[in-house]
């Protein structure tokens, strides 16, 4: 019988498809989470960026007309001020792309930073209950986790090995994303340090789903049904893809962005802390080129982004991709250009005539 081989996350979650649209901070759009909760699958929504009143404002417009559930996706990251060396370090490292660009590295001033999940945005939680609420780089203290629970949300978190994965489960995890080294964006790396040591997706996922009893969400270098079809033999019980998503012309990317994803090759991205201090896979510029892709001078996450900035927004200026933040995976390629309600569809049919296909029925 045609069907998904595993209907855990279905069955939690109340969904129809077991796909979820990975947050993509500044790249996702509540038109784009609408699009994909439309047909039965999950969409979510970065919200590391927003302030409260703007995630009310979002759930708001999630809510309007559409009753199914999505997700809201918040950093668990610490914020520990760089001291003067550490800051005087990062500007060294930056200052001959900013006189390349004419710009002053003196002349900076303080920027918007991201944010971890703390009470006020717990309280938020609380008042707008979104059915899924999901966290990247570990989980809040433990009594904002409970108050987020205690309301009936279902709780989503990252790992990237199988400690990770035991952590999460331990903590109460309702399902487990496991994000392989394929992915895109910031790696969700909490207990892990070792960038180098960080592993692909269907090497980690078989041994995550011996490690933990939880449904388990596959990312990273999903793109069509026959990865989907993969990540459910390999014990998934759902999959989480990102780059695909932002070929939609519901996701926020710049024409620029959307002409280098789709002239993106498999070897066209690299693991970087260049721009944001944290490592994450985006597309190989100049910047990373020439200066890395990894830097023991980059300030932590998420104070290194300050002085990025003006970089990023110059080389836009200029039409040049040489400082622009490009996140993808590894699968650019495999990227279609279509809405997201019916690319979701594209993607489940694909499957399930895979899954089918496999099965000899």
């Amino acid at each position: 019988m045609r069907g998904w081989p595993d209907r855990r996350l279905l069955d939690m979650l109340k969904l129809e498809t077991p796909i979820i649209q990975a947050p993509m901070a500044g790249s996702d759009s509540v038109a784009l989470a609408r699009g994909v909760s439309s047909v039965g699958a999950l969409g979510s929504l970065a919200c590391a960026l927003l302030g409260a009143d703007a995630v009310r404002d979002a759930v708001h417009a999630l809510r309007d007309g559409m009753e199914r559930p999505f997700n809201l996706n918040f950093f668990c990251h610490t914020m520990e001020e760089p001291g003067t060396a550490a800051r005087e370090k990062w500007k060294s490292f930056l200052r001959p792309h900013y006189e390349r660009l004419g710009l002053d590295i003196e002349a900076v001033g303080e920027s918007r930073l991201r944010l971890p999940f703390d009470d006020e945005m717990c309280a938020v939680v609380e008042e707008v209950r979104p059915a899924v609420v999901s966290f990247h780089f570990g989980l809040p203290a433990a009594g904002l986790l409970e108050r987020v629970k205690k309301v009936g949300i279902r709780i989503l978190a990252c790992a990237t090995s199988v400690d990770e994965a035991k952590w999460l489960e331990d903590r109460g995890c309702d399902a487990i994303v496991v994000q392989g080294l394929e992915a895109g964006g910031h790696r969700g790396m909490f207990l892990e340090t070792q960038v180098a040591a960080q592993v692909g997706l269907f090497a980690l996922l078989p041994q995550v789903a011996d490690a933990v009893s939880v449904p388990l969400i596959a990312a990273g270098g999903i793109a069509d049904g026959r990865g989907i079809a993969a990540a459910f033999a390999l014990g998934a019980s759902g999959v989480q893809l990102g780059t695909v998503y932002l070929f939609c012309p519901e996701s926020k990317v710049s024409p620029m962005y959307r002409k280098v994803l789709e002239q993106a090759t498999d070897t066209a991205t690299a693991v970087t802390n260049l721009f944001s201090g944290r490592p994450a896979r985006g597309i190989v510029n100049r910047y990373l080129s020439e200066a890395g892709p990894m830097s023991d001078d980059a300030l932590a996450f998420p104070y290194a982004g300050t002085l990025i900035a003006p970089l990023r927004a110059a080389s836009e200026k200029a039409g040049l991709m040489d400082y622009m933040q490009m996140w993808a995976g590894q699968t650019s390629k495999l990227g279609r250009a279509m809405p997201a309600d019916q690319l979701t569809r594209k993607l489940a049919t694909e499957a399930l005539d895979t899954l089918q296909a496999l099965s000899g029925e």
